[in-house]
């Protein structure tokens, strides 16, 4: 080695360490501080012998940081030595706090009238608009009162009392920690409003994780990141047909969080690290204002990046968000959404041994093409298999947004005024828009019931119409009897005759198969949305539990939710204790078991005092049956990530199965024939008993004929032309017919056959 070389390698290793150094100083730690850790790895490049690049980290230099309750490598972006402090066993069953510190026009469609039959520079379509059009001032003003009326201690209050919410997730807007842009003096005053939020959660029981929904430049191009992207009017080039407002946003969406996306390649050109970083002090600040107020679950790094993320970016920024959050508030949970790709093969083994760590998806049906009301059933339930195959190569999962809706009726539900190509699939139904909770003193309302369709024009159709809004649309019953084969879905009307509504009984039905499916298997979920501007239930958690669709209390008395799947899952699961584990975290486990049981001084506790093989066999039968007892009460096959998820084969049989009931779709299982089948067929039978007697009489009865041909009534039939009736009935030939007798005559005369 020359030298020069020698030179470098120790010019490199004497500037690693001051890097190092100067940021663990900047921490404000100490070099004998051993639960606080660097959150970033350095990187130094030096030119050898070759003149090939040498890419080495703080972690392969100094090795692995311990933090204070286990040790993070960031090589690997692994951890080791997991304490098990804050173990995940029990699940989250909450509702998201949409629409009220990111704005989206289908939530609160009152906040956005006020730019109905707008121009190109007095339309707002998100929040960044909204500060944007209004400027900071006047967007402050509405968004106050908007504060006020959209979250009270009240509902929080209600939610709580409903016994089926333990948690709100809120999502909040990266720009009211970092102000940038329009955002600058627009949402003054709304970290006061989240400091209320969390005392009222405190004092109800409530747990708050906090989401940051929007990122800078947009993570997705939704106007649910704070600015959708991208966007161009084409009001010029429709002006030779039409004097209208128009524009386009679905066909030509970007984001831009990450850097420039190449749409031609569909991948990104190069990143943007001052974004990211923005992100990463947004998380910062997040941890320094809450880490001490005990209403806080943990903290969600950013909502639903699109799936053109660069997923090793995006992993290496949860990584670093990650490692913020451990170093000031160590038992927080630190969920990551899956950017729309919930798969193992991306996210297994990713940030492997990491405790409180999760991941998030979102599942929605209201994106699917129409179907049977079957069809939403299978679907609902075969997630979970899917989720319990994520959670055995990744971990604790967490359905963050799923709703009840089955259809893209919502109005703005694809953004103001706007929707996707080919969307809605289905004619929506239109209801009266409603009052706002805005009150009358804001812009734009109440809606002018006496306007039609107001710009400007997106791709597709959705908005008030002469003071109507669209809605869900209602499901019908099926007239045939049979949910499995009956097609009335695709022709019935969007609004069902009260006497055919079947709407309740499918949301119902839904609901259970989706909580079944999310019950027991993830480590919980949160509804979207806790309610809505305009009265649509399937999106509405508060009107859904009013409307009896969502069961109130803590579930644990509903035997529905228990059995909803049984006809359309094939495999159920049980939870098994990992190999390989540590017995001082098993015997954690298994002390859990036992106080959460009140077992603690029974003679079970004596396998506590069991070593190697033995316990570890005790310990797997006490896990399973824990979970098997409580899993559909809200346990967790957890107990600090040293237990898992196995399944278990099972053959359906007809005992098994249960069939659905007369009270939703018009029919009775069973093969009994209807009563008013068996009347009708009966006076049928009756008919044509009667019929041939009266032929075979008129054969070979002449009294009886006689008599017949005697009166007037019978004149149509006697008196016909027809050979064919003529000869039926042994009529003579009208040439030959002599004059009978009347009826009155024949009394007379005492001639009765």
């Amino acid at each position: 080695m020359s030298s020069l070389t020698a030179c470098g390698r120790i010019l490199m290793s004497l500037a690693i360490f001051w890097s190092v150094s100067a940021q663990a100083r900047s921490l404000g730690t100490s070099s004998n501080d051993s639960s606080v850790a660097n959150t970033t790895a350095t990187t130094v490049t030096v030119i050898g012998e070759l003149d090939a690049p040498i890419n080495m980290t703080s972690d392969e230099i100094l090795g692995p940081t311990p933090y204070k309750h286990f040790v993070a490598h960031n090589k690997t972006m692994t951890c080791t030595a997991d304490e098990h402090a804050r173990p995940f066993n029990n699940q989250i069953r909450g509702v998201n706090l949409g629409g009220w510190m990111v704005l989206e026009p289908w939530i609160t469609p009152s906040l956005f009238y006020q730019f109905l039959s707008g121009r190109e520079n007095s339309t707002a379509f998100d929040t960044y608009s909204f500060c944007k059009v209004l400027g900071a001032k006047e967007a402050n003003r509405q968004l106050r009162n908007h504060w006020d009326r959209w979250v009270t201690e009240e509902i929080i209050e209600e939610l709580a009392k409903s016994g089926a919410v333990n948690s709100l997730r809120l999502p909040v807007g990266d720009y009211m920690y970092q102000p940038y842009g329009p955002y600058v003096g627009c949402f003054d005053g709304a970290l006061e409003y989240i400091d209320s939020l969390l005392d009222w959660a405190y004092s109800n029981g409530l747990t708050v994780l906090f989401d940051i929904h929007t990122m800078k430049d947009s993570q997705n191009g939704f106007d649910n990141s704070g600015q959708g992207l991208d966007f161009q009017w084409t009001s010029a080039l429709s002006a030779e047909y039409v004097d209208q407002i128009s524009f386009q946003h679905w066909p030509i969406r970007d984001a831009k969080w990450m850097g420039h996306f190449d749409q031609e390649k569909a991948e990104y050109s190069y990143i943007n690290r001052e974004n990211i970083q923005h992100s990463l002090d947004v998380i910062q600040k997040i941890v320094d204002l809450y880490s001490g107020h005990p209403a806080v679950l943990g903290l969600e790094p950013v909502n639903e990046p699109w799936q053109y993320t660069p997923i090793e970016e995006l992993k290496r920024f949860y990584w670093e968000g990650y490692l913020i959050v451990k170093r000031q508030a160590p038992y927080w949970k630190y969920i990551m959404h899956d950017s729309f790709r919930f798969d193992p093969n991306i996210w297994g083994g990713f940030m492997d041994g990491c405790p409180e760590r999760a991941l998030d998806t979102h599942i929605y049906q209201a994106w699917r093409d129409p179907d049977s009301r079957i069809g939403f059933y299978t679907n609902a339930c075969k997630e979970k298999s899917i989720l319990a195959t994520m959670e055995r190569a990744f971990g604790p999962i967490i359905v963050g947004e799923w709703s009840l809706a089955t259809d893209n009726c919502a109005m703005w539900l694809n953004g103001f005024n706007d929707n996707l190509p080919g969307f809605p699939r289905l004619p929506c139904k239109y209801t009266p828009c409603g009052e706002s909770y805005l009150g009358t003193g804001q812009p734009g309302v109440p809606l002018d019931p006496t306007k039609p369709l107001q710009g400007p024009y997106g791709t597709g159709i959705s908005g008030p119409i002469y003071g109507l809004c669209p809605t869900s649309r209602d499901w019908v019953k099926e007239s045939n009897g049979n949910p499995l084969t009956g097609r009335d879905w695709v022709r019935a009307p969007p609004n069902a005759p009260k006497h055919l509504d079947d709407t309740d009984n499918v949301m119902r039905n839904i609901a259970l198969k989706k909580l079944d499916a999310f019950a027991g298997i993830g480590h919980g979920f949160y509804f979207w949305n806790f309610r809505t501007d305009l009265y649509d239930p399937q999106w509405s958690y508060m009107a859904a539990l009013d409307r009896g669709w969502i069961p109130r209390g803590s579930l644990r008395s509903n035997t529905g939710i228990d059995s909803a799947c049984e006809r359309e899952q094939e495999k159920d699961y049980f939870c098994i204790l990992k190999k390989n584990q540590l017995e001082s975290a098993v015997k954690d486990a298994v002390g859990y078991i036992l106080h959460v049981e009140n077992r603690t001084k029974t003679e079970d506790a004596k396998m506590l005092n069991l070593t190697g093989p033995a316990f570890l066999q005790a310990a797997d039968e006490a896990i399973t049956d824990y979970f098997d007892k409580y899993r559909k009460t809200g346990a967790t096959c957890d107990f600090g990530g040293i237990a898992q998820l196995v399944e278990r084969g099972r053959n359906v049989t007809n005992e098994d199965v249960v069939y659905y009931t007369d009270d939703e779709y018009r029919y009775k299982p069973d093969d009994s024939i209807p009563t008013s089948i068996i009347i009708c067929g009966a006076c049928g039978i009756a008919l044509l008993s009667s019929l041939c007697g009266f032929i075979l009489a008129m054969r070979r009865n002449p009294r009886f004929n006689e008599r017949v041909r005697s009166y007037g009534l019978f004149n149509p039939v006697t008196k016909s032309q027809s050979s064919m009736i003529r000869s039926s009935l042994n009529l003579p030939i009208l040439a030959e017919y002599d004059e009978i007798p009347t009826q009155k005559h024949a009394e007379r005369d005492g001639n009765m056959f």
